[in-house]
This record gives structure tokens, C-alpha cells and sequence, in this order.
């Protein structure tokens, strides 16, 4: 399974049906396949992690809404989530490629579409990297007050952010079989830590508030007169906390039997992120003790107070390094999958200094390029941190933005070009174009909501910047089409010539 097609050409061993495959799609094998179904399926499971994403925006959603909107919030989200989901992987059993969703989007609507659909999603990538990494910095900080009393700042916290970013990178460096390692540990240590995390709270706290409260209780800090807006504001948690389902299509080229394992990584990693999300926020809202004291924290994290005041502090501060090994290992995982596109797109002539971004180090089989320029361009989209109070949320909503669209761009072009589309192995049969089309109305609908102000009133340290975020991507996006289209090509199979296969052999280094 872990033979490189480098050496199975110089045996001259003839090509196994994932290599085919690829072959058929355009590409000749260049990574390591190290990866099992499992492995893909715990990708997934650690990119969207029930223990970051749920938990970073936790606070977030208590003060746009409050518990009632967690909730309903959570439990109305996670259907339409599964829908697009589905929908993704659907296309994902055809076309099983490291590019993944733009790959999808040329062989189903054309170049154009192909090049926006990528740099929307590269956009996801990027801002997920930068809301996970920096997630995990804030909750370090709530450990570290707890243990040594330290106060963080926003130019110390960007310190502690880069330090785990390097450390993303690095390790990332190591290669796939480190990859398989760590990813599949990290799907079992969020299935066990979320299990630790519902028994203490479920059994430990004498007092738990009740179905009333946690039903009901609606909570407006936002400024914003609207009940509906608010409640609207408040499906971001569920939105951020259940993407990043892509990464077992980015990751299929280093997956044995991807056709199926992809497809099958992708829904199951989001169903069961729903049902384990729902039941850790369950716990967590009937474990509040003190609301008011919750939601202003002298630690800056509104979870770590739920643990201080249920539970104690020798519980509270060792279920919160349960959490940030969960956190830590979910920002690895998302970095490989923002590093894959990247190394993709790359070797479709996409990006700006393509020949460097695609090279791929022979000895680990990584694209050691790829991987730096995710961290480095993460690490400036939280730059605003320095001075915005609603940074975060807006790196959240940067993420959300381009990843969503990005999902729903393959899917709507499947339902327009239904010629040009032949299921895979995994695919949904006569329930495809109804999933389909509720998918992308779903997608389009949040796409324009995370746009939208978050707080009021609008000033420059509660301004949402996603817009610029989004702006100012897409005009790189218009700006590189003009001048290095002549560049790109996303290969099929009629284009592929041996003089292609010599060229992907260069890049190896």
C-alpha cells in the first residue's frame, strides 16, 4: 500500500486501480497512499473536530443568542450540512483527487469555474488554518491563567499562534505515514476526551440548570435590536464547527480504495461530528453555574469557566489540555489538507510562482513548499487580532465563506450538466438531485449571511472584514485569470501526453 508510483514505474509493476484511476483523471501517482479508509474518515473527523469548533465558538454563541440558539441551532444545521456533505461526496467517489472540489468544477462546468471554485476553497482552507490555530492559542491561554495566573494580550497571544503554526508545519514536514499516524489517534482521543468531558459534567456538578434554561434562554449581546438577525448571527457555531469535511477529498490521492473511501470519509465524519457535537454542547450549557460569570471569564474562554465552576480547578485544567491536544491535532489535519490544495493547484499552474508551490520532497513525498505558504498567509489573515476584538469571529466567517461556496459550486454544476456527470462507486441514486439543489440554497443563503455585520455598532474594531477578506481574494483570483490563465490547465484524460508525465516527474526534489 505504501509503495510510490516513482518506484512502481521503475519496476515496471503495472498500475493498481487507485492509480489507474488517477491515471484516467490525468495524473500520475506522486504521493504515497498510506492511508486506509479509517485514516481518511479520521482526516475529516479531526478537520471538523466536535472539540475545536464547537467549542471555540461556544462563547461566540452564547452571547448571539444564548443557549436556546446553540441548540435549535445546532440540531436545525446539522441536516443541511449533511446534505451538502452528501451531495460533495457523491462527486468525490468520481473524481477522487487531491484538488478535489475544483478539479470537480472544471470536469463539470468548464475552466472558469474551475479556477474561482479553487481559490474560494483555498480561501476556506487558509481561514480554517488561521481560526483553529489561533483558537488553540486562546484556549493555552485559559490554561496557562489557571495554572500560572498569566494574563494574555493580544500581542502574546499572536506570539503563542506563530509557535503553533510552526509546529503545524513541521510537523506536517514528517510525511504521510506520520499523517496516518497521528490523524487516526486523533479521531480516537476527540471520541474519548468528548466522552471524559460529558461524563464529569453529567455526573461531577451537584446543581445543572434545566431543560427550560437550556431550551429557551435566549441571550442578545450583540447590539442588534432583531431576535431574528441575532438567531441568524448564532448559526455560525454550527456553521464553522461542522466544515472542513473537504480534507478526505484533499487527501484521497494518499488513499487506498479513495473512491469509496473518500465519499464514505466525508459523511460519516459529519454525522458524527453532529451527533457527538450535540451531545458535548448539551452537557456543557447544563453544566453552567453561573451564567453572567460564564459569559465574562477572566480567562477569556467561556468553556474554561463552565470547568472552573462545575467541576474545580485540577478537573478544569486537565480537561482543558484534553481539549487542546484534540485542538492541536485537528490544526495538523487542516493544515495537510490546506497544503494538498495548495500543492494541487499548484500543479495545475493556479498560483502565482506555481513551479515552486508544486514541488514535492522525494524522500517524505510531501509538498514541504505548499505547507509553509499555508502557514505563513494564516498567520497574517489573524494579523488584525493586534487590534479588532471581533477578529476571531471574523477569520471564523472568512472560513465559512470559502469554504461553503466552494462545496456548492461541483454540486450545482452536477445539477445543471447532468450529461457530464457519471456516478462513482458511492453515489445517492434518485435522492441525488433533491439533496442537490436544497445543498446549494443552504450554501448560497450562508454564504451571504456571514457577510453580513456581526456586532453593533459598525466601528473598526467590531467591523466584520470578511468581505475585504473575500474582496480582496477574489481580485488575485481576477487579476491572475487575465494574466497567468495560459498557465493553468486542469488535465484529462484526451490532454494527457507523456510529455505531461516528464514534467510531473521534475517536481520531484
Amino acid at each position: 500500500m505504501g509503495t510510490s508510483a516513482h518506484a512502481r514505474r521503475q519496476r515496471s509493476e503495472p498500475l493498481d486501480d487507485d492509480e489507474r484511476i488517477l491515471k484516467e483523471l490525468g495524473y500520475t501517482q506522486q504521493l504515497h497512499r498510506r492511508m486506509g479508509a479509517f485514516g481518511n474518515f479520521s482526516a475529516s473527523l479531526s478537520a471538523i473536530s466536535i472539540m475545536s469548533g464547537t467549542l471555540l465558538l461556544f462563547g461566540y454563541g452564547l452571547n448571539s443568542g444564548g443557549p436556546a440558539v446553540v441548540v435549535w441551532g445546532w440540531l436545525a444545521v446539522g441536516p443541511l450540512v449533511l446534505c451538502l456533505a452528501a451531495a460533495l461526496a457523491e462527486i468525490t467517489s468520481r473524481y477522487p483527487t487531491s484538488g478535489g472540489l475544483y478539479y470537480m468544477a472544471r470536469r463539470l462546468g468548464g475552466e472558469r469555474w474551475s479556477w474561482y471554485t479553487g481559490w474560494l476553497n483555498l480561501l476556506g482552507l487558509l481561514g480554517g488554518i488561521a481560526a483553529q490555530d489561533y483558537g488553540i492559542a486562546t484556549f493555552t491561554a485559559a490554561w496557562a491563567n489557571l495554572q500560572f495566573d498569566y494574563e494574555p494580550t493580544p500581542g502574546s497571544l499572536l506570539v503563542m499562534y506563530a509557535v503553533i503554526l510552526a509546529l503545524h508545519a513541521g510537523l506536517n514536514l514528517l510525511g504521510s505515514r506520520l499523517m496516518n499516524v497521528l490523524t487516526s489517534l486523533s479521531a480516537w482521543w476527540h471520541l474519548a476526551g468528548a466522552v471524559v468531558i460529558i461524563s464529569a459534567l453529567t455526573l461531577i456538578p451537584s446543581h445543572h440548570q434545566s431543560a427550560g434554561f437550556v431550551f429557551s434562554e435566549f441571550t442578545n449581546n450583540t447590539g442588534w435590536s432583531s431576535p431574528v438577525y441575532v438567531i441568524l448571527l448564532g448559526m455560525l457555531l454550527p456553521c464553522f464547527a461542522l466544515a472542513g469535511y473537504d480534507t478526505s477529498a484533499h487527501l484521497s490521492e494518499e488513499t487506498s480504495g479513495a473512491s469509496v473511501a473518500a465519499a464514505r470519509g466525508i459523511i460519516r465524519s459529519v454525522a458524527v461530528s453532529w451527533i457527538a457535537g450535540g451531545i458535548l454542547l448539551a452537557a456543557l450549557l447544563f453544566a453552567i453555574q453561573d451564567y453572567a460569570a460564564t459569559l465574562s471569564s477572566r480567562t477569556g474562554v467561556p468553556v474554561a469557566q463552565i470547568f472552573l465552576d462545575a467541576l474545580g480547578v485540577a478537573t478544569a485544567k486537565a480537561l482543558l489540555l484534553v481539549i487542546i491536544v484534540a485542538q492541536f491535532l485537528c490544526g495538523y489535519t487542516v493544515t495537510a489538507s490546506a497544503s494538498r490544495m495548495i500543492y494541487a493547484f499548484a500543479r495545475d499552474g493556479a498560483l502565482p510562482g506555481s513551479a515552486r508551490w508544486q514541488k514535492v520532497a522525494r524522500r517524505t513525498a510531501v509538498p514541504a513548499n505548499a505547507v509553509w505558504l499555508a502557514v505563513g498567509v494564516a498567520f497574517v489573515l489573524a494579523l488584525p487580532s493586534l487590534y479588532s476584538a471581533t477578529a476571531f469571529s471574523a477569520v471564523t466567517a472568512i472560513s465559512i465563506v470559502g469554504f461553503t461556496p466552494a462545496y456548492a459550486i461541483p454540486v450545482l454544476l452536477r445539477l445543471r450538466h447532468r450529461d457530464r456527470f457519471t456516478p462513482g462507486p458511492w453515489h445517492l441514486g434518485r435522492w441525488s438531485r433533491p439533496i442537490g439543489w436544497v445543498a446549494v440554497l443552504w450554501a448560497a443563503g450562508v454564504t451571504v449571511l456571514f457577510l453580513l455585520p456581526q456586532s453593533s455598532p459598525v466601528t473598526a474594531t467590531s467591523f466584520n472584514y470578511t468581505p475585504v477578506a473575500l474582496l480582496v481574494a477574489l481580485v488575485m483570483a481576477s487579476v491572475w485569470w487575465r494574466f497567468g490563465r495560459r498557465s493553468y490547465g486542469v488535465p484529462t484524460p484526451a490532454r494527457r501526453t507523456p510529455h505531461d508525465q516528464a514534467e510531473e516527474a521534475e517536481n520531484i526534489i
